[in-house]
Order: structure tokens, then sequence, then C-alpha cells
């Protein structure tokens, strides 16, 4: 397996590492395999990668199973792997793959940053971890860097794992105006409700909200909501309203 913090590098590197990470060696473009079960997602990636000169796109695949049958067959320097797929998940397909003994590199792309998936990624033999609202030049550098050997983490990723070697907790970083709007959104209250009872406008809690979101690895109110009373930030919903 992989060594999946040591010599990790994320999209925000410094320019001086971003250059590092473009360098390539070898004059043979990077092989790479999309394998997605979104057919408009993996289409557009493939389509995005096929424009850049030094990568080359050796197939895609829809789901986890097809992707160890790709990878086998057309033995891509990079398979990037998303994770919820129907028959085999990525971290199955991950795991496959990486135990066959292949020299390929498996790079996670997925909208889900939660300590749970990246450390099942990771374990599994994923070299790297990267999140579906990169910009189009943060993939084509990871890519680049997975198949250099480095190992590539999204920020917000990276951002999980330094709390963690600290013994930070995330909802110890976060400020109190985010605690008290957190709370808010357990209870159920609409951000423009928010914005009156704190005094502030909109544009600002959603400011907050974003920042939130973040910070804790989710993706919308419900999932912040569920967070948070997780965490005993607040009591859940049907305390509130029972």
């Amino acid at each position: 397996m992989r060594p999946a913090w040591p010599g990790a590098v994320t999209s925000g590197a410094p320019s001086a590492l971003r250059g590092w990470m473009l360098a390539r060696p070898e004059r043979r473009p990077i092989r790479v395999l999309v394998v997605d079960d979104h057919d408009v997602v993996r289409a557009g990636i493939a389509g995005l990668l096929d424009a850049v000169p030094d990568i080359e796109v050796v197939g895609t695949a829809a789901d986890g199973l097809e992707a160890v049958e790709l990878a086998a067959d057309r033995d891509p320097d990079v398979v990037l792997m998303d994770l919820e797929m129907p028959y085999l998940d990525g971290i199955e397909a991950t795991r496959r793959i990486t135990d066959a003994g292949t020299a390929s590199a498996v790079l996670v792309l997925t909208s889900f940053s939660d300590h749970i998936r990246v450390t099942a990624a990771l374990d599994s033999g994923a070299i790297g971890y990267l999140l579906k609202d990169a910009e189009p030049e943060e993939l084509i550098a990871g890519i680049r860097a997975a198949a250099a050997g480095a190992s590539p983490l999204a920020p917000r990723v990276a951002r999980r794992f330094v709390r963690e070697r600290r013994g930070a907790r995330p909802e110890e970083e976060l400020t109190e105006r985010e605690r008290e709007i957190l709370e808010l959104v357990v209870a159920g209250v609409p951000n423009k409700q928010i914005a009156l009872r704190l005094g502030i406008s909109a544009k600002t809690v959603k400011s907050h909200l974003t920042h939130v979101f973040r910070h804790i690895g989710v993706r919308d109110r419900l999932q912040a909501a569920r967070w948070a009373e997780r965490h005993g930030i607040a009591a859940p919903t049907r305390s509130r309203t029972s």
C-alpha cells in the first residue's frame, strides 16, 4: 500500500512546488483511466483531459467492477476514481487495483470530504484525494503529481489531516458566530430569518455557512445540521420541536 501522508501536496501549493508537480521526466503522455458512474461527469472529465497535451485518456468506466477490469487491461498510470458507484464502490475497487500489484496510481476524485471516506480511501491504497469542486488546473496538477509518485490532497482534506495530527477537532475551531448560525440551522431557521435574528445581512450568513460547510466537510444545510447534532453543538431537531 502506498503511503498516504508523507510527500503529500495540495492543489494550493506554492509556485515552486507546483512547478515540481508539473514536471514529468518522461515524454510519454500520462495514461489516465476515468471512473465515474455519472455519464455527463465522466464524459466531461475525459474531454477536459483529452485536451491536455501530456495526458492521454485510455478508457472510462461507469462502476467499480469495470474500473478493475480496465485497469488490468489498459495499464493506466493514473486511475481517477469516484467513490459512490453501483456494483462495486470506489474504495473496494481501489483496494483490488492496488492489491493486484499494478503500477497504476489511484487518485480519488469525489464530492465527499468526510473523515471516514478519506481514511478508507487512503487505507485502501489511493495515492491521493481530490474533490470535484476543484478547478480544472488543480485536477490536472493532481494527476501529474500522482503520476510522479506524489500524494496530492485537496486543501480541505489536508487541513483535516493537520487538525487530526495536532489533536484539534473541527467543532473546536468554529468561531462563536459560526456556532451560533449552525445552531439556528439545526433549528430549521432559514438564512433570511437568521440574518434578522443576528442583525447581519443574508449575504453574511451565507458567507459564514459556506465557510462552515468547507470546514466540517459537508455540502448543504441538512448535512451540516446532522453533523452539528452528532458533535453536540446543538440538540437534535426533534427535541427542539417537541
